[in-house]
C-alpha cells in the first residue's frame, strides 16, 4: 500500500461510524476555513525555506483535498480519481507547446497561450467574467492585469503612482470633511486599488508585500515588548522610543 492509499485509508477510517465525531461532521463548506488557513500556512513555510514545515504544510493541504474527496466518494458525487483524471486532462490541454506541435520559447507566450485557451474553455462576455474568489488585494491584481491585457493601464510605473497621490488626497478629503462611514470606506478601497497599480507595475505581488510587512511589525512589536517589563503601562511616546530601538534591533545583518 502506497502513503497515499494509506491516508485515503485512514480517512475513511475517520469518516466511518466507528470514527472521529468531529470529521464526520465535516462538508464541503465547514472544511472551508481549514483549506484557506492550511494554504496559508503552506506559504509561510515556503516564504521562510522551512523544508521540515514545508513537508508538514503540504500533508495538511493534501489532507484537505483527501477530505473533499472522500465526502463526495460516500454519495458518489465524485472521487480522487475524477479529480486527478480532470487536472491532468486540463494540464495537457493547455499546454500544447509540450503535448502537441506547437513551438513556444519564452514564459509570457506560455500565459498568453494559457489564458487564450482558458478563454475558450469558459465562454463569457467580459474579460472581467469568471474571477476566482481570492483575498481582495490578491483580487485587485488579477483584475489589473486582465484589464492591463486589454490596454487599460498606465505607461508607467510614475503615472500610477500619481493617481495613488489623488486617491490619498480624496481620501484625506473624507476624513477631515465627512462624517459618511460608506463615502470613507469607499475612498479607502480607491486608495488601496490604486496602491496595488503601482506594485503591479513593479512586479511587487501585494499579497506577499502585505504579509511581509505583516511579520515585520510583529517582530519588531515582540521585540520592543521584551525591552521593558512594564511595557502595556507605558505611555505612548515612552512606546515610540522602544519602537525605534526594536527597529534597530531587528534589522536585517
Amino acid at each position: 500500500m502506497t502513503s497515499l492509499n494509506k491516508l485515503i485509508k485512514t480517512v475513511e477510517t475517520l469518516r466511518s461510524p466507528e470514527g472521529c465525531p468531529w470529521d464526520k461532521e465535516q462538508t464541503f463548506s465547514s472544511l472551508i476555513p481549514c483549506i484557506l488557513e492550511e494554504c496559508y500556512e503552506l506559504v509561510d513555510a515556503i516564504e521562510k525555506k522551512d523544508t521540515e514545515n514545508i513537508i508538514e504544510e503540504c500533508g495538511d493541504v493534501l489532507l484537505q483535498i483527501i477530505m473533499i474527496a472522500t465526502i463526495a466518494t460516500e454519495t458518489q458525487l465524485f472521487s480522487l480519481d475524477t479529480i486527478a483524471d480532470t487536472v491532468n486532462t486540463k494540464m495537457i490541454r493547455r499546454h500544447p507547446h509540450v503535448f502537441g506541435d506547437k513551438k513556444l520559447d519564452t514564459s509570457d507566450e506560455v500565459l498568453n497561450q494559457w489564458e487564450a485557451i482558458k478563454k475558450k474553455e469558459h465562454s463569457s462576455t467580459s474579460i472581467m467574467d469568471p474571477l476566482p474568489q481570492l483575498p481582495a488585494l490578491q483580487k485587485a491584481e488579477k483584475i489589473q492585469k486582465r484589464a492591463a491585457k486589454q490596454g487599460f493601464d498606465w505607461n508607467t510605473s510614475q503615472e500610477a503612482f500619481e493617481k495613488v497621490t489623488e486617491e490619498l488626497a480624496e481620501f484625506q478629503t473624507e476624513l477631515t470633511k465627512s462624517a459618511n462611514h460608506q463615502l470613507r470606506e469607499e475612498e479607502a478601497g480607491d486608495l488601496l486599488f490604486a496602491i496595488v497599480n503601482v506594485l503591479r507595475k513593479e512586479s511587487i505581488n501585494p499579497e506577499t508585500a502585505l504579509r511581509k510587512a505583516n511579520e515585520k511589525f510583529i517582530k519588531r512589536y515582540q521585540a520592543m515588548e521584551k525591552l521593558n517589563d512594564e511595557f502595556e503601562t507605558l505611555p505612548l511616546e515612552e512606546k515610540e522610543k522602544l519602537w525605534k530601538q526594536a527597529k534597530q534591533l531587528t534589522q536585517p545583518k
